[in-house]
């Protein structure tokens, strides 16, 4: 890619990062810019661009000789550019993860800054992929150029998201964020009048998929019947979008984890076979799978931030039939998020891991929950999947079947409270039967790290109503309702049937920044550098 200063506006200042745009490595963060292509075709509220889609037929041939057959196909995007007024609803707003994200967004709306013992603190979104990242887009007289990842297409300013949302607990949210013990006591003091009126909407709470000890919290219940729930859930989301005047909805689940729930045939296995088990009020329907529904019905995007499967196959089978976008499973926020990286790596350098042994402990309600076996399995389940398509990438190291040893323990310790403690042991095989152990140590703010992922998920699944595409000619459509894009910020990404699960984090980040660049007509970043061989 050739950059011009007329195409592309260098901004020589970065307010997210504080510091100058250029480097001293000689990089550059360019702000605004603009692709000269004749495939790219701006227009006041969208942009449509050609793109050719590269990739590959296999076919197995004579002799155990396969064919790779290079393809080309031809795409069409087309972007709506228009950002609507977003409006987030979290069910589990009064949790850890709910009163902290709304703090931050607070903070970095009204500019507040808050002193600790070392010094003065500035709100800022580290850690949120769209907000505090970037991506290359090519070289200017020998340097490399960058733009935040925000503004390859537009996307919601989070400052201007309005925040609402259910929780089984009725405290206000400034109540909420000091019980939860995240921030700093002076943030909290000046975030106080901000957030001490704004009180959760009752939640759907059933005791039989959560730990018993969650019942104590449960004060701020709907009650009746499931179907009873589902139409007060869809009557909150409709008097929260007219009340405040929002465009558009997104609703995720940052509530406790669920016990997995049974699945039978006749009574979530289809989307008609759930909607009669909910007639029949059966037991056997959590909550989130409740929240799931009802937003599918009304066409609204709702992302599950937790283990358990909300998904049932009756889920999936309504959002295909209704076209209304789904995504999740379960925040990867820390100990995952490391994992993917590094057995990703240890594999790719063939390197063989033979047991990973993952240790956790941590004080909040998160890991209070988890300390009831139904709910823990859920948590061990998502996190133990997370190596299993790095694994089978190489066969060269494993043979079918093959497996590492992979343990997960969550202890609970009151003490610690949000400072969750991860450690974890790598032991591989290396040449001529050697081994190598690593071992890492990883504290950090639960909530800290999971806050920027609730608004990163939020801002992609909006992001993802608004692309549509098609494939040598046809009629433009959306993306599969079962949302992949979402995949770099789960522990267990939720797919389309038959398409392959990618947990390795290095690509899922690449899934997310190409299609971006696809719709403006960039190529991938290839990284070869051709132009300087």
């Amino acid at each position: 890619i050739n950059l011009e200063p007329g195409l592309a506006h260098v901004t020589r200042f970065c307010p997210a990062l504080a510091r100058p745009a250029l480097s001293q490595t000689g990089n550059m963060l360019v702000e605004n810019f603009k692709v000269d292509s004749p495939n790219v075709v701006y227009e006041a509220e969208s942009v449509t661009a050609k793109y050719a889609y590269q990739t590959t037929e296999l076919a197995p041939g004579a002799n155990d000789t396969w064919s790779v057959k290079p393809v080309t196909k031809e795409y069409t995007f087309k972007t709506k550019t228009k950002v609507p007024k977003l409006g987030m609803m979290l069910v589990g707003l009064g949790g850890n993860n709910g009163s902290t994200l709304t703090a931050g967004i607070i903070a970095n709306r009204e500019g507040i800054s808050w002193r600790t013992s070392k010094g003065v603190e500035h709100p800022n979104y580290f850690g949120s992929l769209l907000q505090a990242s970037t991506c290359r887009v090519g070289n200017f007289n020998g340097e490399e150029v960058f733009v935040p990842f925000k503004n390859l297409v537009p996307c919601v300013n989070p400052n201007d998201i309005v925040i609402g949302g259910w929780d089984i607990s009725k405290m206000n949210l400034a109540d909420a964020m000091a019980r939860s013990g995240v921030l700093e006591y002076d943030l909290q003091r000046q975030l106080q009048p901000y957030m001490k009126d704004m009180v959760p909407l009752p939640g759907v709470f059933d005791g039989d998929f959560v730990a018993a000890n969650q019942e104590s919290r449960a004060d701020n219940c709907i009650a009746g019947s499931k179907t009873e729930q589902i139409a007060q859930i869809k009557k909150d989301m409709k008097e929260f979008k007219e009340k405040n005047g929002v465009d558009q909805i997104v609703v995720l689940w940052t509530a406790n984890t669920e016990r997995f729930a049974e699945i039978a045939v006749g009574l979530n296995d289809t989307y008609d076979n759930l909607k009669a088990a909910l007639d029949r009020d059966e037991s056997e329907i959590s909550p989130s799978t409740l929240y799931a529904l009802a937003c599918i019905e009304e066409g609204i995007p709702f992302v599950n931030g937790s283990p358990q499967n909300t998904f049932v196959p009756g889920v999936i089978d309504a959002a295909l039939q209704f076209k209304s976008l789904i995504a999740g499973d379960d925040f990867k926020s820390g100990q995952t998020k490391m994992k993917s990286v590094l057995v990703d790596f240890l594999v790719g350098a063939g390197i063989k891991p033979r047991s990973i042994v993952s240790y956790n402990h941590l004080g909040n309600n998160d890991g209070y929950n988890l300390q009831a076996p139904q709910t823990f399995r859920s948590k061990e389940i998502s996190k133990s999947n997370v190596v299993d398509d790095m694994v089978a990438s190489n066969e060269l190291l494993y043979k079918p079947g093959e497996h590492p040893d992979h343990v997960v323990v969550i202890k609970y310790v009151p003490f610690v409270g949000d400072s969750k403690r991860a450690m974890d042991e790598y032991t591989s095989e290396i040449f001529m039967g050697g081994t190598n152990t690593i071992v890492m140590h990883n504290t950090c703010q639960d909530s800290l790290l999971a806050a920027p992922i609730i608004l990163d998920m939020v801002l992609l699944a909006e992001m993802a109503t608004r692309i549509q595409f098609s494939v040598d000619g046809e009629e433009l459509h959306g993306f599969n309702p079962v949302c992949s894009l979402l995949s770099y910020l789960s522990k267990a990404p939720l797919v389309p049937p038959g398409t392959p699960v990618v947990n390795a984090l290095a690509k899922q980040r690449a899934m997310v920044e190409n299609i971006f660049r696809a719709c403006i007509g960039l190529s991938p970043d290839n990284n070869m550098l051709m132009e300087f061989k």
